[in-house]
């Protein structure tokens, strides 16, 4: 850290973000925090913490934070996140550091929902990583963090090779001077909702489930590219996402719905390498309903809300696009169940033998 208390790599150590501040990045209330020590703006009240990645902030991650929400508000603290950069596996075994399901922006305004006041996002490098469990709970949970009170998952670890656990830290928060209590895991259908639970169902294409355990539809954020313009050329006008997320649902058509500037559209998407054209990328095609302008350079959100089907090849482009009709047939059809109003989402007339 430089003397002008910024990151060599020029970002801030400490950032407390208000309205109106990075607008069109989804500015968020919380403080943030990228370093150790003591908390900024805490100002002597308790720390109430959690400590975790986090990816998802799914319902059980949720419980965790009403809870610390819960206790600050009892004890006039702050319901603090402690987290995590690069995700831990990047460093530890990067071949098999999972893709994440959120940006961190994404992370930090759904805490931010959630009524967190402060995200501490630790450096995970090297000496993090060898830290044994002991000196990490005095050294960043006590002694810089001033943590009064830590809940955590039941199956939390910490320190070197995740030695620590729950009832690990207990002991040492009793000699250290805080308290550590697990909050109970949110079960559906038998199993832990998790994280890798939730990206197996969106690798199988599974996004209403993955909503059910998110809270929320699935969602990723991206810049509005050119693509090749077919849709223009031959029926629909189109979107094409590059995404900020790292993790992209199974290939196939989905029902999505597109946001942008406090607007919002329904419509198609399909996420594949578009093999009747010979394509090997993984592109996101969105055909909106109702839309005329031009979102092209535009930071949008496209969250996924219904599966209609795997992604296919065909032998011609004229099958590909009676298969596009017979989509918009079960697209309109979805919205019809689910009660949205959208407009006709394609441009032409459709052919008499589709």
């Amino acid at each position: 850290m430089g003397r002008d208390g910024r990151r060599r790599d020029g970002g801030p150590v400490c950032q407390l973000r208000r309205p109106g501040a990075a607008a069109r990045r989804g500015a968020v209330r919380v403080i943030v925090a990228r370093r150790r020590g003591r908390l900024p703006g805490a100002d002597g009240r308790p720390v109430i913490a959690t400590c975790g990645n986090f990816d998802g902030v799914h319902l059980g991650h949720q419980a965790i934070m009403r809870r610390i929400r819960e206790r600050a508000d009892a004890s006039g603290g702050l319901a603090t996140v402690i987290t995590f950069h690069p995700h831990p596996m990047r460093v530890l075994a990067p071949d098999r550091a999972p893709r994440l399901m959120l940006t961190e922006e994404q992370k930090l305004a759904e805490l931010e929902r959630l009524g967190v006041d402060a995200v501490v996002i630790l450096p995970f490098d090297r000496e993090i990583a060898a830290m044994p469990a002991e000196e990490f709970a005095r050294r960043v949970l006590a002694e810089e963090l001033g943590v009064r009170e830590i809940h955590v998952g039941p199956d939390f670890r910490f320190g070197r090779g995740r030695v620590g656990d729950v009832g690990l830290l207990t002991r040492l928060g009793t000699e250290l001077g805080f308290e550590a209590h697990a909050v109970p895991p949110v079960i559906d259908g038998g199993e832990r909702v998790s994280a890798s639970r939730i990206r197996r169902e969106l690798a199988a294409g599974r996004v209403e489930e993955a909503a059910r355990l998110l809270g929320r539809p699935f969602t990723l954020v991206g810049t509005i590219v050119h693509g090749e313009g077919r849709g223009h050329k031959q029926l629909l006008p189109t979107a094409n996402l590059a995404p900020e997320n790292e993790f992209v649902p199974e290939r196939g058509v989905y029902v999505t719905r597109t946001r942008w500037n406090g607007q919002q559209w329904h419509g198609l998407t399909n996420v594949g390498i578009r093999p009747t054209f010979g394509g090997r990328r993984v592109t996101i095609e969105t055909f909106l309903s109702g839309f005329a302008g031009d979102l092209y350079g535009r930071r949008v959100e496209l969250a996924f809300l219904a599966r209609l089907r795997p992604e296919h090849r065909f032998d011609t482009p004229q099958q590909l696009m009676e298969q596009i009709w017979r989509d918009i047939d079960a697209f309109e059809a979805w919205c019809r169940e689910h009660g949205v109003a959208v407009e006709a989402p394609f441009r032409g007339d459709k052919p008499a033998d589709s």
